[in-house]
């Protein structure tokens, strides 16, 4: 089985073919996504890039552009100093479906 990890959004993602992976919002009007591999796992053969892979790309299909995560509340709070917030934030994100590993 062929894996490989992407970077997109400064974050990086373990994917294999036929994988569903949330990721940050992508801005393309196309609705399949090139990524660069940054390493292929090839059944027991590793290859790491310095820092991608040459000749190696993972082609992926957008298949929901525009959701929002779960809300992440970040509170703040002093005990006995009348000190307390809460902030609240909810991620955009993209549904894509990997499709090759070349």
């Amino acid at each position: 089985m062929k894996k490989a990890v992407i970077s997109t959004g400064s974050k990086q993602y373990l994917v294999s073919e036929g994988d569903l992976v949330d990721v940050e919002l992508l801005h393309s009007k196309e609705k399949t996504v090139n990524f660069d591999a940054l390493l292929v796992i090839n059944d027991d053969k590793t290859v790491v890039g310095t820092p991608l892979v040459e000749g190696t790309k993972v082609s992926a299909e957008i298949i929901e552009e525009n959701f929002k995560d779960d809300k992440v509340t970040a509170i703040r709070y002093k005990a006995k100093k009348r000190v307390h917030k809460v902030h609240g934030h909810r991620q955009q994100l993209t549904k894509i479906k990997i499709k090759t590993i070349k």
